[in-house]
């Protein structure tokens, strides 16, 4: 099933065990059921401790927003395409955060309803659904250096000069399903919205697994308790990251029309 997918690509490394789990499973013409019973087996739940369960797109009932349907009922409405595949395997790898995103957005829509605009925190919520990537880098000096370089939009010197801190003190774990869709035909100027978190130095010394748990439960309690905003995030064209793409020399970070400068603040 989507043979388009090179799951040797280091971006899709976050949601390669998930799919690894199941690939066995997986249909010709369906990869729902394959899903279900992986979700059983890790005891997935929705907020309010209804089990997740993939169902097809059209179990959704008109005029009920998505996001209220997986948070009344565990369900989540699944098309058989690549966008929905991603979404799964998302939430086969990080439930909690999926749980405590599906929460902040079914509550907003009971307290304000479904209208032309989604507001703040749907807004930031649908962004980091959709696009985010987690940034966990080391809390010490060098990691600030390196974050502040990052928002300031110094590519070269946050992703070139610094390059040697990636893998041994900055992880980068994709997280948005159309994020990874885009990423199936890599192009230089797909962009991710970051979320930056600074971890201990015994997060650097967890295996794999120990690590997407230790984000998982850190990501999923900051939501919870301080919700989302736009402002959160930052920019970064993921290809940049080293050993990402081919040929990464200093003047790979050097093209404007991916790697943009800042733009000035508005002083009015």
């Amino acid at each position: 099933m989507f043979p388009d997918i090179d799951w040797t690509r280091p971006w899709f490394d976050t949601v390669r065990p998930a799919f690894d789990s199941l690939e066995s499973a997986l249909a010709a013409d369906s990869f729902i059921p394959a899903f279900n019973a992986h979700a059983a087996r890790l005891g997935l739940v929705n907020d309010d401790g209804q089990p997740i369960r993939f169902v097809p797109q059209a179990e959704l009932p008109e005029g009920i927003a998505y996001e209220a349907f997986i948070g009344a009922t565990g369900c989540v409405p699944t098309r058989e395409n690549l966008h929905d595949f991603f979404n799964g395997l998302v939430w086969q790898t990080f439930p909690r955060i999926k749980r405590a995103l599906n929460a902040l957005q079914a509550a907003q829509i009971a307290q304000a309803g479904v209208g032309k605009s989604r507001g703040p925190a749907r807004d930031a919520a649908t962004i980091f659904d959709e696009n985010a990537a987690l940034f966990v880098v080391r809390d010490d000096d060098a990691g600030r250096a390196l974050v502040a370089d990052l928002r300031a939009h110094h590519w070269r010197a946050a992703l070139f000069d610094r390059r040697a801190m990636f893998g041994r003190d900055a992880d980068l774990w994709l997280f948005g399903h159309a994020l990874m869709e885009k990423l199936v035909v890599p192009r230089k100027a797909i962009t991710a919205h970051v979320r930056v978190l600074f971890a201990p130095d015994g997060f650097f010394v967890l295996g794999r697994e120990a690590r997407r748990a230790w984000l998982d439960d850190a990501i999923a309690g900051a939501i919870a308790a301080e919700g989302l905003t736009t402002a959160g995030f930052t920019p970064l064209p993921v290809l940049g990251v080293p050993g990402w793409w081919p040929d990464q020399d200093e003047s790979f970070y050097l093209d404007d029309t991916v790697f943009r400068p800042k733009r000035p603040a508005r002083t009015t």
